[in-house]
């Protein structure tokens, strides 16, 4: 397939003072999700320079201390922005609403390339009808709670198992390659029997927020369900794969998690393998299964890869 032709100078300058002087909210971050270019509309509402480049993640926390750009409802705003990570950018195209610190309501817009970049335009929609708004509300919050683990704030079965046939079609249409990894947290059971349930969710919850925050926008990250999760790192090498999740096992061994108990430790094993789109999402999926039972079987806090 032909590439699309190049877009003139002048066009593309034309293109800059317009937005330049548009009163959407214009962003664009690259593959990193780190801000390359906001027009002044966007820059006045979230608090920053036009020439900044934070992280989305550094973007929400500095507005949010701030106290303007998103209204964040949240008495835990890592939770928070655990949750939406795990949904931000894992389509090519998603909308949504929200309302600004400043009382004004937003529509917002994500385009996600092939190369990771994304492009957020949003327009104010403040003048739409209260009860209109309510509704699409309930909408937005029941797709929320139909994509995101109670627990832990990041995506549940249903979502990554989404997230798992999307990258299987890219495969075998694009040839984009896509890791795959099945995570257990180890000897969980006694986590629980010794320190109590409630140790036990916030072990859960730390693990998930540990993993979430080492991880690229574009990689999907999900509880299947107990202390099993799955891992999905599309573009990415074998080697590149294994040092990830290595990196993933050292934060989790040196962690400490409960507050209360400040010698507790964990551990994680992990079961890894490069999907094949010669077969179905639960084929792929046992082998990194078989994998994990691997590495429990020698000795757990490792990594094993799939058998070829």
């Amino acid at each position: 397939m032909a590439s699309p032709p190049a877009v003139p100078n002048a066009t593309a300058l034309q293109m800059a003072r317009l937005y330049e002087q548009s009163p959407l909210f214009v962003a664009l971050f690259d593959a990193t999700d780190t801000m390359r270019y906001a027009n002044p509309a966007f820059s006045s509402a979230f608090g920053v320079e036009p020439s900044a480049t934070l992280t989305w993640t550094e973007l929400m926390r500095r507005s949010h201390s701030l106290g303007v750009g998103a209204a964040i409802q949240t008495k835990d705003l890592e939770a928070w922005l655990t949750s939406t990570r795990s949904r931000r950018g894992k389509l090519p195209f998603r909308t949504f609403e929200a309302d600004l610190t400043d009382g004004r309501w937003i529509y917002m817009t994500e385009t996600v390339d092939e190369q990771g970049w994304m492009l957020c335009v949003a327009f104010d929609i403040s003048s739409m009808r209260v009860g209109e708004r309510t509704l699409r509300l309930a909408r937005d919050g029941a797709l929320r709670a139909a994509q995101v683990d109670a627990l832990t704030g990041i995506s549940n079965r249903a979502h990554v198992m989404q997230q798992l046939d999307k990258r299987l079609d890219q495969l075998r249409e694009r040839q984009q390659p896509c890791g795959l990894v099945m995570l257990d947290l180890d000897h969980f059971k006694r986590v629980n029997d010794t320190h109590g349930h409630q140790a036990g969710d916030g072990v859960l919850t730390h693990f998930a927020r540990l993993v979430e925050a080492t991880l690229r926008r574009e990689d999907g990250f999900g509880r299947l369900g107990g202390e099993e999760f799955m891992l999905l790192l599309p573009n990415i090498s074998h080697a590149a794969l294994e040092q990830t999740v290595g990196r993933v096992l050292e934060k989790v061994r040196s962690a400490r998690p409960l507050p209360d108990v400040p010698g507790f430790a964990y551990t994680c094993s992990a079961g890894l393998t490069m999907l094949d789109p010669s077969q179905d999402a639960a084929h792929n999926m046992r082998r990194a299964d078989h994998a994990l039972y691997a590495a429990k079987a020698q000795g757990r806090d490792q990594l094993v890869w799939a058998e070829a």
